[in-house]
């Protein structure tokens, strides 16, 4: 992956989403209809964070975050999703 020329602003962390899965543990392949949203993905760029709570993630961090967190962006032809780092539930 390419370097990304965007800052989040504030608390807002730049999340790519990891893949999700096209096959179950016992081989059967799922279509494009019934596959779920991942919920977990990568910090690829942090705000500076709020003069009362400064930032907990990191760029590279892996991280787990509501199934409706964020908004969806698409950025020189890869998808995105931008959000409050409040959305973030854990550091995998």
């Amino acid at each position: 992956m390419s370097k990304i020329n965007i800052k989040p602003l504030a608390d807002r962390v730049l999340i790519k989403p990891s893949v999700a899965e096209t096959t179950t543990a016992s081989g059967i392949i799922i279509p494009d209809s019934a596959k779920e949203k991942p919920q977990q993905g990568t910090v690829v760029a942090v705000g500076n964070g709020t003069k009362d709570a400064p930032m907990t993630v990191k760029v590279g961090d892996s991280v787990l975050y509501g199934k409706y967190a964020g908004t969806e962006l698409k950025f020189g032809g890869e998808d995105f999703l931008i959000m409050k780092e409040s959305d973030i539930y854990a550091i995998i």
